[in-house]
């Protein structure tokens, strides 16, 4: 038995192409509200593409696009993706102007928000549905990084679980769709806790799981704390990943597997 990958084209009945676009927002971890110097592992210069650089929305998707058919890759039309830094960390009316900027380009059939659960409220919430039902393709990402609470205070998180999972629940019962990121090795977490951790993010309404395994970026400041303390880390090498990776799998299958 094999779990099915998300696919747009079984989704939509499109073949679409994600482009990363930069809003020009920033974090409450980075700028006071909640913190300073942003999560411990983010260095979020790696979420731009160069193509995004000094460009105004529209000529960044153009860009974009003309980025991925150098590639090879064709696509049916393309969805706004705002990806790096807390992209509905704003007033209500500067995301409607963002948002609204990049869903006038006639290539683009949606958008896709990636976003902290404690940068969104119910008006914000009830607009992004809004354009739903107008009948954009609309999903959510929330960076989930981890279940557990003393976690998310050790990589500057600046949130609780509890505001992760409120934010999720709220947005899926607007209909919109939810995919979730979370970290595989984040300092402290064993692997009995991450297996623990699947069992927890099945019993959420998301639609989707994007599974990263920790990467420490050179001047990050987990880079330092590798350097102080590296027995709080899991290092696995790529068998025990991979069975970590597939009992993980097991435990948090979100939705019924592909039989095969």
């Amino acid at each position: 038995m094999r779990y099915k990958p998300f696919s747009y084209l079984e989704r939509y009945g499109l073949r679409l192409q994600r482009l990363v676009l930069d809003g020009g927002f920033t974090c409450p971890n980075r700028d006071g509200r909640v913190g300073v110097g942003g999560c411990t592992f983010c260095d979020n210069k790696a979420f731009h593409p160069s193509y995004t650089h000094g460009k105004s929305i529209s000529e960044q998707i153009d860009a974009g696009i003309a980025f991925h058919a150098g590639r090879g890759r064709k696509a049916d039309g393309y969805l706004a993706y705002f990806q790096a830094f807390s992209n509905t960390y704003a007033p209500l009316e500067e995301l409607r102007s963002v948002y609204g900027q990049a869903l006038s380009h006639q290539a683009i059939k949606g958008i896709v928000i990636g976003t902290r659960p404690d940068c969104v409220d119910a008006a914000k919430l009830d607009y992004i549905a809004g354009l739903k039902s107008q009948g954009w393709i609309v999903e959510m990402e929330y960076g989930i990084e981890s279940v557990y609470d003393e976690t998310l205070r050790r990589v500057n998180r600046g949130h609780t679980f509890a505001c992760t999972r409120e934010a999720i629940v709220e947005t899926a019962g607007r209909g919109v769709p939810v995919g979730g990121h979370i970290i595989i090795g984040l300092p402290g977490e064993t692997k009995e806790m991450i297996l623990e951790e699947a069992s927890v993010l099945n019993g959420l309404p998301l639609s989707y799981l994007k599974i990263h395994q920790l990467q420490i970026l050179k001047g990050t400041a987990m880079e330092k704390e590798y350097k102080e303390d590296p027995g709080s880390f899991l290092r696995l090498g790529p068998e025990e990943y991979v069975d970590l990776l597939a009992a993980f799998l097991h435990g948090c299958p979100l939705g019924p597997p592909e039989a095969g």
